[in-house]
């Protein structure tokens, strides 16, 4: 699902909410969770997840063309962590 069908589908689902407006609000409601994790902070919502930033220390990684070595800088990543209740609607299907 890309964001244009997200905002698209909540429009329908909250029809007393124009497009404009919905697209407004899920624009906020990332920036919400881009800010808290810029502050490292956890981004947790029940039953779906919780996004938080996970640090990665530098290294000696490889050119995969010429083989050089090359040193990968640390960096902090986004890291999302599945929820119970997602992760079991996930799996209900699997025989």
């Amino acid at each position: 699902m890309t964001r244009s069908e997200l905002i698209h589908k909540l429009a329908l689902r909250f029809s007393d909410i124009s497009e404009e407006h919905m697209e407004r609000i899920v624009a906020l409601i990332f920036d919400e969770i881009s800010s808290s994790l810029a502050k490292k902070n956890r981004a947790e919502f029940r039953n779906f997840g919780a996004f938080s930033v996970r640090h990665r220390k530098g290294r000696l990684g490889r050119n995969p063309r010429t083989g050089a070595p090359v040193k990968v800088e640390e960096k902090d990543i986004p890291f999302f962590k599945c929820g119970r209740s997602l992760l079991s609607s996930l799996n209900q299907w699997k025989s």
